[in-house]
């Protein structure tokens, strides 16, 4: 198989999609827009089949990321998220992820951090597959 993202041979990652026959590289994964759940039921998706939120909700103009405080692009991707209770927290994935709130926060103490809504929002986080611990 060749890499949907860097055309080269040997990808060995496949979209989980049924019907989809694209395949990539680990490390051309990301950069290509492809993602690689890397908890349970670890499956990988490629572009046209990454899983989005199904909050309809675009950022106002001058909105920034809760967290990073950088500027929101002007649409939701799988790498932006948005509170889907308040509808006015926007957060990337890996500062989510990756920036300690929901590995610090954990499974009984996840929430919102402008609203802290925590129902609404860790169903979401679920869905979404963001890696929440149990402790």
């Amino acid at each position: 198989q060749s890499c949907c993202i860097c055309g080269q041979s040997r990808a060995t990652i496949a979209c989980c999609e049924a019907d989809c026959d694209l395949s990539f590289h680990l490390p051309s994964a990301k950069q290509g827009g492809c993602v690689t759940l890397f908890i349970r039921p670890f499956r990988s998706f490629c572009p046209a089949h990454s899983p989005e939120q199904e909050v309809e909700v675009s950022p106002e103009p001058g909105t920034v990321f809760i967290i990073c405080m950088e500027p929101v692009e002007d649409r939701k991707t799988f790498n932006t998220m948005v509170c889907p209770a308040c509808r006015t927290a926007w957060f990337h994935r890996d500062c989510i992820q990756l920036g300690g709130q929901a590995l610090h926060a954990a499974f009984l103490s996840l929430q919102c951090p402008l609203c802290r809504n925590s129902d609404i929002f860790f169903i979401d986080l679920y869905i979404m597959r963001i890696q929440i611990p149990f402790r």
